[in-house]
């Protein structure tokens, strides 16, 4: 039995990709009492609850994490805040970096702030690689929202509230994934663009984030930053096992764009454990009683975690028959 099971659960930006997979991993295994979906768009709140039958279970509010005072009234009585919501988008980053700080950074305050005054017990932030290392604006309010939850436990040492943060890279199968584009290609029998040939990436698919997250709740005391590990793959191998003998043609990485996906740099290195499906990166500073896990291991010297220097790869058919599960 899970910590969520018969809870009342909150979703930040639950109109996702990521949202409709945890809510239905919700209704399915944690009879929660409800589930609340927090999203500033009413159109994909109508499309979502026509996924999900009009389940009595779920409340929608409208709104947007910028506003403090919303977020009160939607975390009454809420035990566990899932926050999801954010601006995404590298390039529209760059154009329009106010807005990104609004809401990746102020808003992610504002979700803190809000928990701790409606005394939730538990919040687990979703991240993302970007802010490992950050070289683009979205990166770099995602780390700075990533502080902002681990130092979230300083604000509420007094209170029951904890904090953590779950990072991962691109989920396959998500919103904006690349597999469409890719099969529409093949189909009209054109040449497939990679960024870069030399190219690698994590692989995590939207049912292995949930139940990531899922543990993460089981397992934080908060203050930590979990990371999955995960195996990894070159993306040219992804692009065969999407459009078997298609035609490949590098076009250059894009602004902002790595060449390899990193989710621990060697600087958060020196305070990575290995716990055993994650690494755990501890708080520098923890004034709220944290104790490091007792199972942990320590990791190497000069350890970084980065999608060229993983110890598990996915080949062309494994990565075939993750498709072919259509997750």
């Amino acid at each position: 039995m899970s910590v969520l099971t018969g809870s009342d659960i909150l979703v930040t930006g639950g109109t996702g990709s990521f949202g409709k997979a945890f809510i239905r991993y919700a209704l399915d295994n944690l009879d929660p009492n409800r589930v609340i979906i927090f999203s500033r768009d009413e159109l994909k709140q109508w499309e979502v609850r026509q996924l999900f039958g009009d389940d009595p279970r779920l409340r929608w509010f409208l709104g947007d994490i910028r506003d403090r005072d919303r977020l009160h009234r939607a975390m009454h009585n809420v035990d566990y805040v899932v926050h999801a919501a954010a601006l995404k988008q590298v390039d529209t980053a760059e154009y329009n970096p106010w807005e990104f700080v609004r809401t990746n950074v102020i808003g992610s305050q504002n979700v803190i702030e809000a928990s701790i005054d409606a005394g939730v017990k538990k919040v687990v932030a979703l991240s993302t690689d970007k802010a490992s290392s950050p070289i683009n604006l979205y990166g770099a309010t995602k780390l700075t929202a990533d502080k902002l939850f681990i130092t979230g436990n300083h604000y509420a040492a007094a209170y029951p509230t904890r904090f953590s943060v779950v990072r991962y890279g691109n989920v396959m199968g998500s919103r904006g994934s690349i597999i469409p584009k890719f099969r529409a290609l093949h189909a009209e029998g054109k040449s497939l663009p990679i960024t870069d040939l030399r190219c690698t990436r994590f692989l995590i698919t939207l049912p292995e984030a949930v139940q990531f997250v899922i543990d993460s709740f089981e397992q934080m005391q908060g203050g930590e930053l979990y990371v999955p590990r995960i195996p990894s793959m070159k993306v040219t191998d992804l692009a065969q096992a999407i459009a078997p003998g298609a035609a490949l043609h590098d076009i250059g990485l894009r602004p902002g764009e790595k060449l390899h996906e990193e989710m621990i740099s060697p600087e958060e290195g020196r305070r990575a454990l290995r716990v055993g499906d994650r690494y755990a990166l501890q708080p520098d500073l923890a004034t709220w009683g944290y104790v490091a896990p007792e199972h942990g291991e320590s990791v190497v010297d000069g350890f970084h975690y980065r999608s060229d220097n993983n110890d598990e790869w996915y080949s062309i058919d494994q990565i075939r028959k993750i498709l072919e599960s259509d997750v």
